[in-house]
C-alpha cells in the first residue's frame, strides 16, 4: 500500500520505483496497469483515467510480472509458457515472441522448466511474453530480485531497450536503479504497519502509455 504519490512518466519513457519490501511498489504497479482499485487520487494512463476507464487502462498494460498476483507457472516449460501465451493475448504470435526475445537478449530452451531458469532469463522471458503483446506500457516487478550484483547493468539496459521499442516500462526494484537518460527514479520509503492507511492504496499519476 502506498500514499503522497505524484509523478509524470512521458510515453516511451522508463519509471523505476525502488524501496524494501513492504514500501508499495507492488501495489503501485498494479494500481499504474489498472488492476488494484485506488481510494483517493487519479492516474492518467495513455489519455484514459482510472478508475472510470479501467477496461480501457488494462487492455493497453501488460504486466510482465507483479508477483504474487502475476507469475509465470514455474512448473510449466518454456515451450509450454510461449504457447498459453499465444493463446490467451490477442495477437500474439510465435514471431512476435521471437522478436521480442530478440530485444531483450534472451533466447531461453524450450525445453527447460521456467523454475529451473535462473534470475536474469526469468526475468527476461516474463518481460518477452509481455513485449510480445504490443503493450502501450508494460510492468515488471522485482527486477533485480536474486540478480547477481554483475547482472544489473545488463538487465537494465535490457528494460531500455524494451522501452525504445516502444513501451513505456513501469518497473519495480529494491536498490536504486543505475542513471539513464529519461529514467524517472521514484523512492519508496518502508512503512511500518502502525503508519498504514485505513484505505488501501492512494496515487496520483498523469502518464502517456
Amino acid at each position: 500500500m502506498f500514499e503522497g504519490v505524484d509523478l509524470d512518466v512521458p510515453a516511451g519513457g522508463l519509471l523505476a520505483a525502488h524501496g524494501p519490501a513492504g514500501s508499495g511498489r507492488t501495489s503501485l504497479l498494479l494500481a499504474l496497469a489498472g488492476r488494484m482499485r485506488l481510494s483517493g487520487g487519479a492516474v492518467r494512463v495513455g489519455g484514459h483515467v482510472l478508475p472510470a476507464e479501467g477496461r480501457r487502462v488494462r487492455a493497453a498494460v501488460a504486466v510482465a510480472r507483479a508477483a504474487p498476483a502475476v507469475a509465470l507457472e514455474g512448473r510449466l516449460r518454456v515451450k509450454e509458457v510461449m504457447a498459453e501465451r499465444r493463446l490467451t493475448a490477442p495477437g500474439v504470435t510465435e514471431r512476435r515472441i521471437r522478436e521480442a526475445c530478440e530485444t531483450v537478449g534472451t533466447a531461453p530452451r524450450g525445453t527447460d522448466l521456467v523454475e529451473d531458469l535462473d534470475p536474469v532469463e526469468a526475468l527476461l522471458l516474463a518481460t518477452a511474453l509481455a513485449l510480445a503483446e504490443h503493450p502501450g506500457a508494460l510492468v515488471i516487478d522485482d527486477v533485480d530480485d536474486g540478480l547477481p550484483p554483475d547482472a544489473l547493468d545488463s538487465v537494465w539496459q535490457a528494460l531500455d531497450r524494451v522501452r525504445d521499442s516502444g513501451p513505456t516500462v513501469l518497473a519495480g526494484c529494491i536498490r536504486t536503479p543505475p542513471p539513464a537518460p529519461g529514467l524517472v527514479a521514484l523512492s519508496l520509503p518502508q512503512r511500518s504497519r502502525d503508519r498504514l492507511p485505513a484505505r488501501t492504496a492512494v496515487a496520483r499519476e498523469d502518464t502517456d502509455a
